[in-house]
């Protein structure tokens, strides 16, 4: 049957290996694949599943992640204080942390009062009125009118 596929209408798919590698070393995705060697994602999909093909794509990310690895380990040693960070959070456990704990005086509880929050939530709201009133000073109502 020459290049076509045993059981099928459809030719053969030969997909470079060493191609293969080198794309997978840059991290490709599988539609990037696919686009590459003009099939479709799922032929990739189905390749992934022979193992000759899934160890070609591992070998090629493990090398990716190796140069990305060289990058930044050159790039901290020049005095990149950013790579150098990120290097010790993810290397070393270092983490940053914020607190967001609030307390009340010398580390007690936050006193909350119900009756308190709505006394001067009221008296904003009143002293706010006696503002817009146009008379622009604090006194109440009853007494500006003595």
């Amino acid at each position: 049957m020459g290049g076509k596929r045993p059981g099928s209408g459809r030719k053969a798919i030969k997909i470079d290996l060493a191609l293969l590698e080198k794309l997978c070393t840059m991290h490709c995705t599988d539609v990037e694949l696919a686009g590459i060697f003009e099939v479709n994602v799922r032929t990739i999909e189905r390749h992934k599943k022979k193992p000759a093909f899934a160890a070609t794509m591992e070998r090629g990310r493990a090398k990716g992640r190796l140069s990305v690895r060289r990058s930044l380990f050159e790039q901290a040693a020049k005095g990149n204080s950013q790579s150098t960070i990120f290097l010790a959070k993810n290397l070393l456990g270092f983490k940053d942390y914020v607190s967001n704990e609030h307390s009340g005086p010398e580390g007690s509880p936050i006193p909350l009062s119900y009756v308190e929050i709505l006394n001067t939530r009221r008296n904003s709201l009143a002293q706010r009125k006696l503002k817009e009133s146009g008379n622009g000073t604090s006194a109440l109502p009853s007494e500006r009118a003595a």
